[in-house]
């Protein structure tokens, strides 16, 4: 892959960071956003069986990180990477190419918001992935102080009413049939099921604790294209025993690439 001397710029000030153990590389900005503990949670709500040869959209995939664990967990399956920041973008076609995914893996720099036919000629087909996968921005816009960085503070916050963009996107993409999942701050839930209803059936809420008596910090919500079943709570995934330290089954996610345990995927 050739870059640019911006784009060489762009790399080289990232710094570089390994997930699933020592099986990922990946560049991302110092200062800007940063994937975490969210990303790889949402990747392994897949396992290899279940997400199949895919393909797998990341939707809003920052510089990879969801698609990317995906793809080194799951080695038939193809993966799409749609990101509209340019700067990070750049990563995520670098953290492809150094991880030796890009037979597998592909990156499409563009905004969701955009028409059908605008992403159309970006080479995205709607009604085409059985998975779609989302991380969106966790803060609405006014109601929290916005980052310094402004490349951190769009990857952050969102305006109130885009989380329905996001779910219109997924559901524009996602196949008849096609299961979508998105990770999100516990207090979103209720905004996470009024874009759902409608859209999706057979709909999960997966409660994540810090620890067990805590507060749930983390959803994860997934549904159906077309599915008319109803709602299901799943068992509460705890991260951390009283020690601090994740919990073995936390720590083969975070460590070994295992996929969340079958009471809890998808």
């Amino acid at each position: 892959m050739q870059v640019s001397d911006p784009e060489q710029s762009i790399i080289e000030a990232a710094s570089e960071d390994l997930f699933l153990g020592e099986a990922l590389t990946v560049r991302q900005p110092r200062n800007g956003y940063r994937a975490g503990t969210d990303a790889v949670l949402l990747a392994s709500w897949l396992s290899p069986e279940t997400a199949g040869k895919g393909p797998v959209l990341d939707v809003g995939s920052g510089v990879g990180v969801v698609g990317l664990c995906v793809a080194a967990r799951c080695p038939d399956t193809e993966v799409l990477l749609v990101e509209r920041e340019p700067d990070l973008a750049v990563l995520a076609r670098h953290n492809v190419e150094v991880n030796g995914l890009n037979m597998r893996v592909s990156v499409v720099e563009t905004d969701i918001a955009r028409s059908s036919d605008a992403l159309s000629r970006a080479g995205i087909a709607s009604e085409s992935f059985p998975i779609v996968l989302a991380n969106p921005p966790y803060h609405q816009e006014g109601r929290s102080t916005a980052a310094p960085s402004p490349l951190k503070a769009v990857s952050h916050q969102m305006a109130e009413d885009a989380l329905e963009t996001w779910a219109r996107f997924m559901t524009r993409m996602a196949a008849p049939g096609g299961r979508v999942a998105m990770i999100h701050k516990a207090e979103a839930l209720p905004r996470i099921l009024s874009v759902f209803e409608g859209r999706f059936g057979g709909i999960a809420v997966l409660p994540i604790y810090p620890r067990a008596g805590a507060s749930a910090i983390r959803v994860i919500v997934s549904g159906i294209k077309g599915s008319r079943a109803p709602i299901t709570i799943k068992p509460p995934l705890v991260l951390h025993g009283p020690e601090q330290a994740f919990l073995p089954e936390i720590e083969a996610i975070f460590r070994h690439g295992a996929a969340l345990p079958a009471q809890f995927g998808g």
